[in-house]
């Protein structure tokens, strides 16, 4: 299976498309804006509230919303830490030394959240949720330091090994290996994808982490030292370490010795996501490749029209049938619909053979959309109950490639499946649709004839403006029409006599156009109004 990672850097965002044999399996688009509340970053914030009735505690990390701390997400190490702060924030001129912290009690079970935490009080947080619709982040306070092959927990003192590691000798020797290297006051997660690896790989990857950790708590003490840092207006309230940006993060976690390339448009991006993989695959550093040609990489690649076609709200799955998605406060709804195709004669067959069709679909869309929280899938109705176990194991199988923790229940008497998926991040939601760029949604637009009188007339119009050296895109089908012919085309007098650059764009509507300068700005034209003219 060929794995490719295409990133489209943009100037306010960053979009990562994740394909396997050139089909599109994630998207996830990230804003380039100071307030970036991650997975993974680490905050030192302020106790707002106590909520004894939910057991929680809302922390200000900075956000518009509090973030959110239920009393298990304060860890076994919790007094610990809290102690080891503490005593870096009363000397700031030195950095505690772990093996020297003060040991605390661990929080049991039964603990109430007041026992440990009063409003005004200051802790180290992570967040181990983003903000999704109204709700601030959710953060715990047992901080971790995740790298490819290890998870760092500084205070855990314990070793574990991921489930997903099967065979128990080399759980064993695993663990064995890392205690050697392991410093005192350190816990550790081995992840799945450090089976086979050798003491030097995991020494050098547990170095970089402790590096990570030791840089957090100087950053804590000395925040006037970093330009790295986003204050609140409580100056006492910031970020002290970011995690790493969402493309070098999924590369972390979908990384394989097998990835064919990795393309990314963008110079300094480039250079980071070539580090990351030198850092943790010397050997692939070749994969990484700049990206540097006239059409946007995600039309090259075929991404945009498969974004068009997989993320609105029907999407098909061959055969004439197709499922609608309906997005609610409570859960994601879908629905399978088999048209007015018949694969088979039979009614029970011919269900059951749409339900397996549907199934491939609903998984790929799931991890596509990186849909989380509740999910009703509405099956076309069978009356076999080996059927129905059929298709319970087969969504089953199907979901097994699924990074995200999820659960599956069988169908009930209904015909409904229910799964929960894990939710850390907001669903990958895009309006496919497109206004009218001429007519603005009235229906009515000028003669299509008149489009390229139009076009020049705007692009006469922004050059005597903007100056030279402007780039247009156009809708595929109109770059085909200015450009037919061999060699006096309407595109080659236009790129002659006003000295742009004009390529086309599939992600623009049909009579729509836009103009960038050359480091990729869009630029908007705003009409001009007569200032003596009354509204």
């Amino acid at each position: 299976m060929k794995s490719e990672l295409i990133v489209d850097v943009q100037p306010t965002e960053i979009a990562i498309a994740f394909t396997e044999d050139g089909r599109l399996q994630e998207i996830s688009r990230e804003k380039r804006d100071e307030d970036n509340y991650a997975v993974g970053n680490i905050y030192y914030g302020r106790v707002k509230k106590v909520m004894p009735a939910l057991n929680a505690a809302f922390v200000d990390v900075g956000y518009e919303k509090e973030a959110f701390l239920h009393y298990p997400d304060l860890g076994d190490s919790f007094l610990t830490m809290r102690n080891y702060v503490t005593r870096a924030m009363s000397n700031r001129k030195h950095q505690p030394m772990m093996e020297e912290a003060e040991k605390g009690k661990k929080p049991g079970k039964e603990g109430t959240i007041g026992d440990y935490l009063q409003v005004g009080d200051m802790l180290l947080v992570q967040v181990t949720k983003e903000p999704i619709n109204t709700k601030g982040p959710r953060v715990t306070a047992e901080i971790s330091m995740a790298g490819r092959n290890i998870v760092l927990i500084p205070f855990a003192d314990k070793v574990m090994v991921s489930q997903k590691i099967r065979k128990e000798s080399e759980r064993k020797r695993l663990v064995q290996l890392v205690r050697t290297i392991l410093p005192t006051n350190y816990g550790v997660i081995i992840r799945t994808v450090a089976e086979g690896k050798r003491s030097a790989e995991l020494d050098n990857e547990l170095k970089i982490l402790l590096q990570r950790w030791e840089d957090t708590v100087h950053v804590l003490q000395h925040p006037e030292q970093t330009t790295a840092q986003k204050l609140n207006k409580d100056a006492e309230v910031r970020l002290v370490s970011e995690e790493l940006g969402r493309t070098t993060g999924i590369i972390r976690d979908v990384f394989t010795p097998d990835f064919a390339t990795i393309q990314v448009n963008d110079r300094q991006v480039y250079n980071e996501v070539l580090q990351y993989v030198r850092m943790i695959a010397p050997e692939s550093a070749s994969i990484v490749k700049f990206y540097n040609k006239e059409q946007p990489i995600f039309d090259h690649y075929d991404i945009t029209r498969q974004i068009k076609t997989g993320l609105g709200r029907i999407v098909g799955f061959g055969n004439g049938g197709y499922l609608t998605m309906d997005k609610t406060e409570a859960l994601f709804s879908i629905d399978v619909n088999s048209g007015s195709k018949k694969l088979y004669e039979d009614q029970e067959e011919n269900a059951f053979q749409f339900n397996l069709l549907a199934a491939y679909e609903i998984a790929h869309q799931l991890r596509l959309r990186d849909i989380g929280g509740i999910i009703i899938v509405d099956f076309i109705d069978m009356d076999s109950k080996e059927n129905q176990q059929k298709l319970y194991e087969h969504v089953r199988k199907l979901m097994n490639s699924d990074r995200a923790r999820h659960n599956i229940l069988p169908l009930s008497k209904f015909g409904l499946m229910q799964i929960t998926r894990q939710r850390v991040r907001p669903a990958v939601e895009m309006d496919v649709t497109e206004v009218c760029p001429m007519c603005q949604g009235k229906g009515k637009v000028q003669p299509t004839l008149l489009f390229t009188d139009t076009v020049e007339n705007e692009i006469e119009h922004m050059v005597s403006h903007y100056g030279k050296g402007l780039r247009l895109e156009l809708h595929p089908y109109v770059f085909a029409y200015i450009n037919k012919g061999l060699i006096r085309t309407l595109r080659h007098r236009w790129e002659w006599r006003y000295g742009v650059k004009i390529r086309e764009n599939q992600s623009l509507g049909m009579l729509e156009m836009r103009f960038t300068d050359t480091y990729g700005n869009e630029i908007i034209h705003k009409e001009e109004t007569d200032p003596d003219s009354k509204e």
